[in-house]
């Protein structure tokens, strides 16, 4: 399996990250409940024993109430903190009243938003900040300020970006001392444009591509670290009905069921195995808090695929042959 960028840079973090966006309840107002801090526990509980040390929050996820029952975890077990790794992201702000759901990488919201991250989990430091979607309003000057106090206040050791192009890495890396070393990106078998985007240069599909050219490459370039939301495409590989899906995610579905037999393991560690081996070292970020399919994700890093193995699953799921 290759190294992944982050391990490369002397930070030793699992190949797997477990993403917690389904803690704490619902996306409401309501408080959290003793049952929610139960799920955190049995949940990182799985991810350690399947040697995930890496754990995913957002402040907006369940409106923060994710990042608190992370935090009664980590207060109830205090020596975990330095065991683990935890990255967080900011940005996206909900409605207001009238004021419409937006994106904010103001200065003074950055800043606002790591002291509510902080406070929330109960700790002094985060491992990783991202910037969660591009803001059309960002000024690179503004974040990299923020960033500088983040840094030099020990609040945050590295910084990273969620779903942003070369380009706007581009952007903000020329105003920033500190390097963005994270890209999250939405990527699965089911989602595959990341790589169509390249096998459809100077091909006529080409015209129908949305991926942001040259993004990938970039990364692997300058050694940062692409992490893939969403890789288990919401169960329709690994169990969920696929009746209502498209002909060639019923195919696919079957081909992963097939080749988990074959290697005696879970349809989850064949689709993470599938990403896992792409040479950019990419490092899904698992979004399921069921200790079971924690566990059944946990096997991809013993899964070895064939170059004609993981090519039957792409062009499975483009659902039409290369060109």
């Amino acid at each position: 399996m290759t190294t992944i960028p982050l391990q490369r840079s002397g930070y030793p973090v699992s190949r797997l990250v477990l993403g917690c966006m389904g803690l704490g309840g619902g996306w409401n107002n309501e408080p959290f409940a003793a049952e929610h801090v139960k799920q955190a526990h049995e949940a990182m509980e799985a991810a350690l024993d399947s040697g995930i040390n890496m754990f995913d929050h957002a402040n907006i996820y369940t409106w923060g109430k994710a990042e608190q029952v992370f935090g009664e975890v980590l207060k109830e077990k205090p020596q975990l903190r330095e065991r683990i790794f935890i990255q967080s992201k900011c940005g996206i702000r909900f409605a207001e009243g009238d004021i419409p759901g937006r994106y904010d990488f103001s200065e003074p919201h950055i800043l606002a938003s790591v002291d509510g991250i902080l406070s929330r989990l109960g700790v002094d430091y985060l491992d990783f900040l991202l910037l969660h979607r591009p803001d059309p309003l960002m000024e690179p000057d503004e974040v990299a300020s923020a960033i500088h106090q983040l840094k030099a206040s020990g609040k945050v050791r590295a910084f990273g970006v969620s779903n942003m192009s070369a380009g706007q890495i581009r952007l903000l890396q020329a105003s920033c001392d500190e390097p963005f070393i994270i890209n999250q990106l939405e990527m699965s078998l089911a989602k595959i444009d990341w790589l169509d985007a390249g096998v459809h240069v100077n091909q006529a599909a080409a015209a129908t591509d949305i991926f942001p050219e040259g993004t990938m490459e970039f990364c692997r370039l300058e050694n940062i670290q692409i992490q893939a939301w969403g890789p288990l495409a919401q169960g329709i590989f690994s169990g969920r009905s696929t009746h209502d899906q498209p002909e060639s995610i019923q195919a696919t579905a079957a081909v992963v069921q097939q080749m988990a037999e074959e290697k005696n393991t879970t349809p989850e560690a064949i689709i993470l195995a599938w990403l896992m081996k792409h040479p950019a070292g990419i490092q899904p970020v698992i979004g399921t808090v069921n200790p079971a399919r924690i566990r059944a994700c946990g096997d991809a890093v013993n899964v070895t695929l064939s170059r004609e193995e993981w090519f039957r699953l792409y062009v499975s799921s483009r659902g039409r042959a290369l060109p």
